[in-house]
């Protein structure tokens, strides 16, 4: 069991085990959840772009800049 204590300001100081596991560094952002059972669970903001990589289907036909502005100067008019 790793463990941490928490100084009078409300800090502590993530164990070296917890931050080679998250794979977090000085500066990252982490987001702390409570869980219906009471639980807190921690987890790290930060990713690689390249895991955003094939999120995304491909469009099924290319789209000019002059028709994406021509679409939006359309719904801004309907609007």
């Amino acid at each position: 069991m790793v463990m941490a204590t928490l100084t009078s300001k409300g800090q502590t100081t993530i164990p070296m085990e917890i931050r080679v596991y998250l794979k977090i560094h000085a500066g990252d952002k982490l987001q702390f959840f409570i869980e219906r059972d009471g639980k807190v669970s921690i987890a790290p903001l930060t990713s690689d772009v390249s895991e955003l990589k094939g999120l995304l289907s491909k469009p099924k036909k290319k789209v000019s800049i002059e028709d994406m502005n021509k679409a939006i100067m359309k719904r801004g008019a309907e609007s």
